[in-house]
């Protein structure tokens, strides 16, 4: 049998595992004697020559190779490397040369390291230099040498040929070439694989596109070249320089690792500022200048102006497609060429593709490179052609853009074009259309000062728009005593605006801790001058105290905000929620009902209809759950939703969703609740927002710790604490934490839920979030009467009741009942689950009340009272079906099947080939908590059994089964079972999300 070959890279090639397998699979072919060709298609600098060269290498030793590729020189070389038997070099004199041969050279030629040795570390994909393949000595091979090697069978082994860069090769040898790899099929013995430009030279062949490294593994590829190549330093890379590295080397392996080399170990560090526009990427964009020359002189305008006009839209979106007629029309160009350019790839080579009304470039370097490769007058005449256009369009759509054109074909700076371009950046523009603008500005502004400030002002609004990134880009170009310079417009003037937006981004991203310290900061220094953005930033850093669970910080932040400007429920809202915090409970909760009825009506929360402001309406979301209106919450959440999905930022869209959720799980809707946190999550990662992302996590988890299963809720639960504790978030935390917990009762495991539960709900220095902790409690009584820890549980339920005495919760007097029910002696039990479950009757939700009627149906069985314990359980189990809490109804069942009614399919028999069939229900429920792991008196805990009845069915499993002992029993069931793993304990630190 004929092993495989398998293409095994020593410098690993990162974001190419498709394209590596496909190669494997053809050398596969070839060492069984079947030949076949492939055509790696890709732009400059995205990893052909990688490839070629790692399939080379995996081939080497089972045969010949040829090698070929564009030299300087405009040759086509080639290799050839022989096996050890001696077969003789496949080599001859002569050449191949092509119009482009000298352009597609200085595109691939790899970088030198430090001592001079050539590598090709760029085109490689390959992270720090490695040297080149020593077998490969370029030889040359003309087109009638290569035919005749080709059909040469003076040998048994297989045979292949690497063309590199083979679009640059002249038409005589690209036909040739195309014509022998067409040739090739089964027992041919002969293998080809091309690596060309994605054009039409090779068309009909085999072709893998090779597209631009996908996020992962550009960070990826950067992390190892920050540490091994060219660029390298013993210090770590400033989060700041990598993010605009990876922005700036869009997923092309070769710009990537060219940028990295041309900077500093200080500007890799952070330590020196970035220049702007970064160096490096010359060689990579010239590396498309033979693909533009080759165009006709109507297409290479048209792609000018294309690439111009992108230059005032936001970051991907491509241009107007009539605005690309007019300005063409307008150029000169002939009309049935624009409607071919337009409507179809061809004119232009498929570098202009249309969708819908919009125009892009593929790939989306390319208008990098035509920009690049233009010269400075063409550039600047362009830009005022689209300009003039624009300006002639008339009214606000037209006149940023216009005024932004103005500024790229400006030759140097101009004090009043960017005065100008910032006085133009307002709504109802887009942030990010207002962000590019004020970046303009910020370029051609004379004055350090206040160039400064408009960087920082453009920063500012790439943060409203969503993109951490830029933001943290344009603010590292700006300076310390920057903002206190003269001339500022109002938008940028005075200081604090830089301490500002890195507030909020370290609100979003970073730690709580910096956050509120920063804008408090910041909120002294716009304070003078600028009420709007300190009233922001007090109450961003009142935000971040929250959510670390400081409330002293969080009196701090509102302490010194002045409500008088705006408004009755504002002044309410702020004073409401000090009260609250304070301790003055019944004062904060009558202001804070003056946010959701502000004329006492109390008639569907006028603030619903009145309202506009998403920042508004989210406020009063938060008033409703701190006074535990429930209802009012969802209704006010979904509103806001609304708000900001019509009227924006996009920035609020992971918030909104997030407080509706946490809203909706505090009603017990908890599908519409995992539908709209993950709805929030995406959104948070769209808008490069970590620590929403935990505080998402934390209520996905809680979702999943009623519906399950268990592995989504541990999931969630470990990706809210990886990202909430090195952040000090204390209120995802605390979420993530009783999530946990409560997963543990819905599988019978009391005694770890206690054990998590505990240091929440109970004094300490590890005491949960303020404004959740308490809702635990019912939770951490359960699980201690279940799991029969014992202990004082009086203070803990005092605490509860009189919470559930403020609040506004309908679920607070029934849950209240039911920790009075689990503690009380066994004469008042019957009237407090009675009690309980008559509150349930009046608030709804089926879920609490099926966790009364489950823990009531256990009490009854327990008390011998097996009849009377069916119906709470058969409702209880009808209710957790009805509300989709799978691992709840299995226990529900279980307890059912225990009290001697058969419950159809609510239990499954997991000892798959009927290992179980010969047990009971209860026998079986005894044989899984064995075969986990559990003691007698644990699974007697678990089961609401005596340890003296376990025993009792343990014995007659272990007959029924033919075993002898646990470990036997356990290896019998331990494949077939489906155990819930024992999960270590997590440990607390200070964390938190924005709803209370």
């Amino acid at each position: 049998m004929t092993s495989s070959t398998t293409v095994r890279s020593p410098h690993r090639l990162y974001g190419r595992g498709g394209e590596l397998a496909i190669i494997q699979g053809l050398l596969t072919r070839l060492r069984q004697g079947d030949g076949g060709a492939l055509v790696l298609a890709a732009p400059p600098g995205l990893g052909r020559t990688a490839l070629l060269r790692e399939a080379a290498s995996a081939h080497r030793s089972r045969g010949p190779v040829l090698y070929g590729t564009a030299s300087a020189a405009g040759t086509a070389a080639a290799t050839a490397s022989a096996d050890s038997a001696g077969l003789p070099d496949p080599v001859g004199p002569a050449a191949c040369t092509g119009p482009a041969a000298r352009a597609a050279s200085a595109g691939r030629a790899g970088s030198a390291d430090r001592g001079g040795r050539a590598t090709h570390a760029a085109p490689a994909d390959r992270a720090g230099p490695v040297p080149a393949p020593e077998p490969f000595t370029p030889e040359p091979l003309t087109p009638e040498e290569l035919l005749a090697r080709l059909r040469d069978g003076s040998t048994d082994r297989p045979l292949l040929v690497c063309a590199d860069d083979a679009h640059a090769w002249d038409p005589a040898c690209r036909t040739a070439l195309a014509a022998a790899a067409r040739r090739l099929g089964p027992g041919s013995g002969v293998g080809i694989l091309i690596a060309a430009d994605d054009g039409p030279a090779f068309a009909g062949l085999p072709t893998r596109r090779l597209g631009p490294l996908d996020e992962d593994a550009s960070a990826a590829l950067l992390d190892r070249l920050a540490g091994a190549g060219a660029g390298a330093t013993t210090d770590p890379l400033d989060p700041v320089v990598r993010a605009e590295l990876l922005r700036e080397g869009a997923g092309n392996p070769r710009l990537l690792t060219a940028l990295l080399g041309h900077l500093t170990p200080g500007r890799l560090t952070g330590r020196t500022p970035l220049p702007s526009p970064l160096p490096g990427a010359e060689g990579v964009l010239e590396a498309y200048a033979y693909r533009l020359d080759a165009l006709p002189a109507p297409a290479r305008a048209l792609l000018l102006l294309a690439a111009a006009a992108q230059e005032h839209e936001p970051a991907g979106a491509g241009t107007d497609a009539l605005l690309l007629l007019r300005a063409g029309t307008r150029a000169g160009l002939p009309r049935d060429f624009l409607d071919d350019a337009l409507f179809g790839p061809a004119a232009t080579e498929g570098l202009l593709q249309r969708a819908g009304s919009r125009v892009h470039f593929s790939p989306p370097l390319a208008a990098r490179a035509v920009l690049h490769h233009t010269p400075p007058a063409r550039r600047r005449a362009a830009h005022e052609l689209l300009a003039a256009l624009l300006g002639e369009a008339g009214g606000r759509a037209g006149t940023l853009a216009a005024l932004a054109q103005r500024a790229c074909a400006a030759p140097g700076p101009d004090h009043a074009l960017a005065a100008r371009l910032e006085a133009a950046a307002t709504a109802p523009y887009s942030h990010a259309e207002r962000s590019s603008a004020l970046a303009h500005a910020a370029a051609l502004t004379p004055d350090p000062p206040l160039r400064s400030a408009r960087f920082a002002a453009a920063a500012e609004q790439a943060a409203h728009a969503g993109d951490p990134d830029r933001a943290r880009a344009l603010l590292a170009r700006t300076a310390a005593p920057a903002e206190t310079g003269s001339g500022l417009a109002p938008t940028t003037g005075g200081p604090g605006l830089a301490p500002y937006v890195h507030g909020l981004l370290a609100l979003r991203s970073g730690p709580a801790v910096d956050a509120h310290e920063a804008l408090l900061a910041a909120a002294a220094l716009r304070g003078p001058h600028d009420p709007g953005r300190a009233l922001h930033a007090l109450l961003g850093a009142a935000d971040a105290a929250w959510v670390r669970g400081d409330a002293g910080g969080y009196l701090e932040a509102m302490g010194r905000v002045d409500p008088t400007p705006y408004g009755d429920v504002f002044a309410s809202y702020r004073a409401g929620m000090c009260a609250v915090l304070a301790g003055r409970t019944a004062e904060g909760h009558a202001l804070l009902r003056r946010c959701l009825d502000p004329d006492g009506s109390a008639e569907g929360h006028p603030v619903l209809r009145r309202c506009p402001d998403p920042a508004g309406l989210l406020r009063a979301g938060v008033a409703a759950l701190v006074l535990g209106e429930v209802a009012a919450a969802c209704r006010i959440g979904a509103r806001a939703l609304g708000a900001v999905r019509t009227r924006g930022p996009e920035v609020l869209l992971p918030q909104a969703l997030e407080y509706l959720a946490y809203a909706e799980l505090r009603a017990g809707l908890h599908a519409a609740a995992r539908a709209h946190a993950l709805e929030g999550l995406h959104a948070a990662r769209r808008t490069g927002q970590p620590n929403s992302s935990a505080r998402l996590h934390a209520v996905l988890a809680l979702a999943a710790s009623v519906e399950g299963p268990a592995e989504a809720c541990a999931a969630h639960c470990d990706a809210a604490l990886a990202g909430a504790v090195p952040h000090g978030l204390a209120q995802p935390a605390t979420l993530a934490t009783w999530a946990r917990g409560r997963a543990d009762l819905a599988v019978g495991r009391p005694e770890e839920a206690a054990a998590r539960l505990g240091p929440l709900v109970r004094p300490g220095p590890r005491q949960g979030h303020f404004a959740v902790r308490t809702l635990a409690v019912p939770c951490y009584v359960e699980a201690v009467v279940l799991g029969g820890r014992g202990g004082e549980l009086s203070s803990v339920v005092d605490e509860f009741a009189a919470w559930a005495d403020r609040t506004a919760d309908p679920q607070a007097p029934a849950q209240l009942a039911r920790c009075r029910a689990l503690t009380a002696p066994a004469d008042e039990a019957d009237a407090r689950y009675a009690e309980a479950l008559a509150h349930h009757d009046r608030a709804g939700g089926d879920f609490e009340r099926a966790r009364t009627l489950l823990l009531y149906g256990q009490w009854l069985r327990r008390r011998r009272r097996t009849r009377e314990a069916r119906t709470p359980l058969r409702d209880a189990l009808v209710a957790f079906q009805r509300c989709s809490a799978r691992a709840w109804a299995e226990r529900a069942g279980g307890e059912l099947r225990a009290a001697g009614e058969p419950v159809a399919g609510a239990v499954r028999d997991t000892g798959g080939g009927g290992v179980l069939s010969a047990l009971t229900p209860q026998q079986q429920r005894i044989a899984r908590c064995v075969a986990e792991g559990a003691t007698n008196r644990e699974v007697a805990l678990r089961l609401s059994l005596s340890p003296r009845t376990v025993d009792h069915h343990l014995r007659n499993v272990f007959a029924a089964l033919s075993v002898r002992s646990r470990t036997e029993l356990a290896r019998l069931l331990g494949p077939q079972t489906s155990p819930m793993p024992r999960t270590p304990r997590t440990p607390l630190s200070p964390q938190s999300p924005q709803g209370p």
